[in-house]
């Protein structure tokens, strides 16, 4: 290699080394909320960020088996009610495991649509509806199917179809495609 190209290869990488330092630097001035020990980028879509959190694994997974990722990677607006893995651990043994069968896929997809709102709803605007809607607010989710959001003290809940209720135990994790609230339960339509 002369000295020519030996120059132009140094440079490159000088050059990639600047702009990769210079995503970083835009990136760390996002105002990003912790999930599952990962920093939340507003400016990535909802599965960039989910995966990355060590509490949704098995939301994640199941995500995937469904097929819902291309979904959501779209331009939406959703908004996610995300169950952490110990969410997913307080429903009856084998559950999960029977529900990422290919032969349930349909189920599947039912529940987890059912986590999903159309729409970037924020803590703040839920709260404003609860408070219009005299103590509780319906929102019809993407599978079609209405949760009842209210409120206790300063936390937020949601009931589900079958009496089931959940609470947001992380509100407002934007995402440049919606918004993810961090739950505690599975919501069962």
């Amino acid at each position: 290699m002369n000295t020519h190209s030996k120059i132009t290869v140094l440079a490159m990488v000088a050059l990639s080394f600047a702009f990769s330092g210079k995503v970083t630097a835009q990136t760390m001035k996002e105002k990003t909320v912790m999930v599952g020990g990962a920093p939340m980028y507003p400016s990535k879509n909802i599965i960039e960020n989910a995966v990355n959190s060590k509490d949704h694994k098995t939301l994640v997974a199941a995500v995937k088996v469904a097929g819902l990722v291309e979904t959501l990677q779209g331009a939406g607006p959703f908004t996610v009610l995300a169950p952490t893995d110990a969410a997913f651990a307080k429903l009856p043994k084998g559950t999960v495991e029977n529900l990422v069968k290919p032969e349930n896929k349909t189920m599947l997809t039912s529940i987890l649509t059912y986590h999903v709102l159309p729409g970037r709803y924020s803590a703040k605007e839920i709260w404003a509806a609860v408070k219009a809607g005299n103590g509780k607010s319906m929102m019809k989710t993407v599978q079609g199917e209405n949760l009842t959001f209210w409120t206790k003290g300063k936390d937020l809940y949601i009931k589900d179809a079958k009496g089931n209720s959940a609470k947001v135990t992380i509100a407002d994790v934007n995402q440049s495609n919606g918004v993810i609230h961090v739950i505690d339960t599975v919501l069962m339509p």
